[in-house]
């Protein structure tokens, strides 16, 4: 009997210690996964779209993206960049079509205001929810273009002499695949598009 009382006391004291304890830290949340090392997303910079909001790169990651730099004055190439970006889009089955988006970049952030982007979009019928046309901070366009291996020049007059290139990044922003192919489908460039897509989460 005695060892008994003895038994209920220790267990109400130790009751009482673990009442008056603090309350454990809760466990902390998982930190994002790191980004490949070869992911354009390492770049810090932010752009700012034809809706107005100005997000960091990095915030495409998670889907596949089409990507290229134009400029909305261009009248020459850039509307077949454009064109070459939607028949591409286009060859990828629905529903998968839903999880690829399209990023274009402006060469030309001095004129490509985000009303000119805006305007354009709109002339072109492009569907904002896949497409966004963005502009950067003029001193981000060339580390922009350099890291997507695109180049250009500004020209006297105003306009700019570039690169001509549908770039695929996968969902860490890694290149997958480019293509030089503008005015028709690329073959090669569209399987991969398919693949990159399909593997997306």
């Amino acid at each position: 009997m005695k060892r008994l009382i003895v038994l209920c006391v220790a267990l109400l004291l130790a009751g009482g210690a673990l009442a008056g304890a603090p309350p454990a830290a809760p466990a902390a949340a998982p930190a994002a996964a790191a980004l490949p090392g070869d992911s354009v997303y390492q770049l810090d910079l932010k752009l700012t779209g034809q809706d107005g909001r100005t997000q960091p790169l990095a915030a495409r990651r998670g889907r596949a993206q089409l990507v290229t730099m134009f400029y909305t004055s261009c009248t020459m190439v850039c509307p077949m960049i454009v064109d070459t970006l939607k028949l591409t889009r286009q060859a990828v089955d629905e529903p998968a079509r839903d999880r690829l988006d399209v990023l274009a970049v402006s060469f030309d952030p001095e004129r490509d205001s985000v009303q000119a982007l805006h305007d354009y979009a709109a002339r072109r019928g492009l569907d904002a929810s896949h497409w966004t046309l963005a502009r950067a901070e003029p001193q981000d366009v060339r580390p922009l273009a350099a890291l997507l291996g695109l180049q250009y020049r500004k020209r006297p007059d105003g306009d700019f002499n570039h690169s001509s290139e549908l770039i695929l990044l996968d969902a860490q922003g890694r290149i997958v695949a480019r293509t030089d192919v503008i005015g028709r489908l690329d073959p090669a460039f569209v399987a991969a598009v398919r693949k990159t897509v399909a593997a997306a989460p």
